[in-house]
Parts: structure tokens; sequence; C-alpha cells
């Protein structure tokens, strides 16, 4: 993990979606390492528990919101308890996702619309229901999760390609209509990374590994492993550049996007 800065997040309230597991629990641990108020939403109960008990010493800043990002009540009732809980909201983290793999002329539309749902429309959900409280916020950050799915060809992802660009493009449009209400929308574009929802190691109901076709064509990917490093980076090598973009460090950032994939994909 890169070096925490010591209080950057003091005081600051923070929800972070998918913080029970993978790229969402790293940047909860995170967050609380610098000082942050956190709660953790998720799907999964064991999930959250898990987070509880990595956070160990700093879990007294952490509380925990069971939150289906695809339900809009879910969503409604989660993010309104976790502000009250809070006192208020200066920091949102949209890690909550799944990816499914399929070939294409394969795919139901329950298939596709369900990563759609989960993806695009409960980061929307969740965004709708924090935007009054984010205005009400102090230096008001919102960190969202594309992918380099968006922008690169990954092949049996077009479900999952396609509501990380949707993510993508949407974050642009919400930077360009809150600027003047003081909210930074950014998002990250994790590539190569070994998480629950990559490796299928993950607790989280939301986060499950990718299950290529039987008959999967590996000679599709062009490039499989990261320039720098020995192999996939751990979750923490995006929690840090999270924990940035939410931060008064990025505080002439917004309406942009970060690939962090090690130079797979230059």
């Amino acid at each position: 993990m890169s070096e925490c800065v010591s209080g950057r997040y003091e005081g600051r309230r923070s929800l972070i979606t998918g913080g029970g597991s993978g790229i969402g629990q790293a940047t909860v641990l995170r967050l609380l390492a610098e000082g942050a108020d956190v709660v953790a939403a998720d799907i999964s109960v064991d999930g959250l528990a898990d987070t509880v008990e990595k956070a160990g010493d700093v879990g007294e800043r952490l509380s925990t919101q069971l939150v289906d990002v695809a339900d809009e009540d879910s969503v409604q009732a989660g993010v309104e308890a976790s502000v009250e809980r809070l006192g208020g909201l200066d920091v949102l983290v949209n890690a909550a996702g799944i990816l499914r793999s399929y070939h294409t002329h394969q795919t139901t539309l329950e298939q596709f619309e369900r990563v759609l749902r989960v993806n695009l429309i409960g980061t929307f959900l969740v965004i709708r229901e924090a935007i009054p409280a984010l205005i009400a916020g102090r230096d008001a950050a919102v960190v969202n999760f594309s992918s380099t799915s968006a922008v690169f060809a990954h092949p049996y992802m077009a479900a999952y390609a396609a509501s990380k660009g949707g993510i993508q493009s949407m974050t642009h449009a919400l930077a360009a209509e809150y600027a003047k209400q003081g909210i930074r929308f950014n998002a990250v574009q994790p590539g190569s990374i070994s998480s629950g929802m990559t490796d299928g190691s993950g607790k989280s109901g939301q986060s499950v590994g990718p299950g290529f076709p039987g008959d999967v064509d590996v000679s599709l990917f062009r490039k499989l492993l990261p320039a720098i490093g020995k192999g996939f980076a751990g979750p923490e090598a995006v929690a840090s550049v999270v924990a940035m973009l939410a931060s008064s460090d990025a505080a002439f950032i917004t309406g942009t996007e970060v690939r962090i994939d090690g130079g797979t994909h230059f």
C-alpha cells in the first residue's frame, strides 16, 4: 500500500459502497487509516463483518449499512441512514459492482440488464440520493468506478463494458452539472487488479469472478499482464488513488478518470 497521509481525512464523512470486499473494502480501510468517518455499505452481511474485523483499532469510526444498489428502495433507505449516522456527507465512493462474462450471442436480456442494473443504474441511484447531502458537505467529492473495459477491448464482457462506459460518461456529465454547487466527480479505471471481482475470492454478494465461457479464446486478449510489477496488483493500488481523488489534494481535479492498470493498456 502507498504511504498514508496521516490526518488527511480527519473529520471527512464518507460513504463507500461495495465496502464488504475487494477494492471497496480496501478503500474503506485506507480512508479510515487517514482519519475519515466511514459508512461501508454492501449487500453482504459477512463481507461487512469482515471489513469491521480488518478495521481493528480504527473501527470506532466505521459503521456498516446493508444496501442493495440495484434496488431503489434499499438505496433510498441506506443512503438516508448513512447520512444521518455520519451527520452529513463529504465523500461518496461508488465501488459496488458485478462482473459477468458471456458469449454475446448467448447472453439473455435478463443477464445483460442485471449487469447494467447493478453497475450503472446502481451508481446513478446512490448518487441521486446522496447529492443533497453532498451539496451541503465540505469539499464534496464523488469517485465512481469505471474500468479499462470501458475504452479497451475486453471480449466476452459486452454488458460489463457498456455499464462501465456509461459510468464514465455519466461522471463527466455530473461534473459539469454540479461544479457550481462545489461537488467534484471523478472516476477510476482499474485494470489488472486482483480482487474479489476478478478472482472470485470476494465475500460480497456483488463481487464475483468473471466466469469466462469454457471455450474462451485467450488470443482475443491482446495483452494480459501489466508492464510494471510481477503480475496483477492488489486492491490497495486502487484505494490509494481513490483516496487522493476524494481528498483536498485533488481540489482542482474534476470530470476526468484515472487509469490504474500497471501499463497493461499503453
